[in-house]
């Protein structure tokens, strides 16, 4: 970095107050003064040469979901700031970003809750995707992929339940890294799902990504030297992720394939079995709906109506779902798990789009019917990964498409560090 932090604070300040912008819909709440203290702080440590790791002095925003310190956690919504109390402390990833040097600019928007993989929030407007203002930015870590590809700092942390971080990576251009669950404290996190969600940063490089989870990972930071490209089996996934895929993605996924065919190790077309437990699974009512009414089930009664109709109508579907299905479901999720790893016997990595589609239009989401298929199309390929608990990351695919779209690599569960070397060998090929 070649400007101070200070420098590069008030340049995201700038861009966050312009109103030609999108930061009023980017960011719910500023820290201008705390950042400013923390960016010269930063400045000083980097003049007397005792600078706290790579992060000291990056600029960083967090999702609206995050613990901080005195304030209510809103989680994109309007219902909980007068019941609530402020918090009591800092989420444990706020504070390890904090102790690492980081200067945390502003909380970001994000769909109410959590729970839609479009990004729309109905309650702060909903953030315009920086290739294309009258399209979504992808949720549910809408301000976040916004304000990376924006320039509202440089790095953003979300959440990812079902894809929250990796689809408005995609939709907006940039790379996003999804761990593996046990990796990343969710302590002062608002929860969506106890059992699926995870905490990871969205950047312009993986570089930065993973300077970000080795820090809220609460690893010491060190640099992922990019895996020869050529030592790396990929399975390229058949099947259900590369079924439907729009006229964009379907014309830039094949040729991000063709840039790298004769790069990898060994490539192999891999079709995911498991996928029919996963099936299974989610017609009994899954596992994320159950537990995100058991979340809101008495804020539902309680200010219902205050609720984005989208979110309440999807959490109202699951009360209905028995104490019996959600045991079936949690036991075969295990099995499943067991038989998705036995394909990380004979790849290193999986291989396709992060989505199946580019981002929508708002106008095409303010139409019912429309904003449930364009939901469940965000939704689709990204979801899967969170089921069976392992991580993965989006690139972006950068081919001249008109739109940003995203590919997508997963790897084995516990070996989020492999994924980011070899995500960091496939974007250096991608670009070469």
């Amino acid at each position: 970095m070649t400007t101070s932090s200070r420098d590069r604070l008030e340049q995201a300040l700038a861009r966050i107050n312009d109103p030609a912008g999108e930061g009023s819909r980017t960011c719910l709440t500023v820290y201008a003064d705390t950042a400013r203290k923390a960016a010269d702080a930063a400045d000083a440590r980097a003049k007397s040469g005792s600078a706290l790791g790579p992060l000291d002095g990056t600029v960083f925003t967090i999702k609206d979901l995050f613990d901080v310190e005195g304030e209510v956690t809103r989680a994109g919504s309007r219902v909980l700031t007068p019941r609530n109390k402020p918090a009591a402390k800092d989420a444990v990833i706020v504070k390890r970003l904090r102790d690492a040097g980081a200067v945390i600019v502003a909380k970001t928007n994000m769909t109410e809750f959590a729970y839609s993989g479009l990004g729309a929030n109905p309650h702060y407007g909903t953030p315009g995707n920086p290739a294309d203002r009258s399209r979504v930015p992808g949720g549910s870590s809408s301000g976040a992929g916004v304000a990376v590809a924006d320039g509202i700092g440089e790095i953003a942390i979300g959440t990812d339940t079902g894809g929250s971080v990796r689809i408005p990576a995609g939709f907006c251009g940039v790379v996003g890294f999804k761990p593996t669950v046990k990796r990343v404290s969710r302590e002062g996190a608002f929860p969506l799902s106890f059992t699926l969600d995870s905490i990871g940063p969205l950047a312009k490089s993986v570089a930065e990504c993973a300077a970000t989870d080795a820090v809220i990972a609460d690893e010491t930071p060190a640099p992922v030297a990019a895996r020869e490209i050529g030592s790396i089996r990929a399975g390229f996934a058949q099947g259900l992720p590369i079924e439907g895929l729009d006229e964009i993605v379907g014309k830039t996924y094949p040729q991000a394939l063709a840039k790298l065919s004769a790069k990898w190790k060994s490539g192999k077309d891999v079709t995911l079995s498991a996928l029919s437990k996963m099936h299974a699974v989610n017609e009994r009512g899954g596992i994320a709906p159950p537990e995100a009414f058991a979340i809101h089930r008495d804020l539902l009664k309680e200010a219902g109506e205050g609720f984005d109709p989208h979110v309440r109508a999807r959490l109202l579907r699951s009360k209905d779902i028995g104490a019996a299905d959600y045991i079936l479901n949690m036991r075969d999720r295990a099995i499943a798990i067991a038989e998705m790893d036995k394909v990380f016997d004979e790849v290193d990595v999986l291989v396709m789009p992060t989505t199946p589609i580019v981002a929508p239009t708002l106008q095409e989401i303010s139409v019912e019917e429309t904003y449930l298929k364009r939901n469940v199309q965000a939704l689709r390929n990204t979801s899967i990964w969170n089921f069976f608990d392992v991580c993965g990351v989006s690139l972006p695919m950068k081919f001249g498409n008109a739109l940003p779209c995203g590919l997508m690599l997963i790897g084995r569960h516990g070996n989020d560090r492999a994924l980011l070397a070899m995500a960091a060998a496939v974007e250096k090929a991608l670009a070469a």
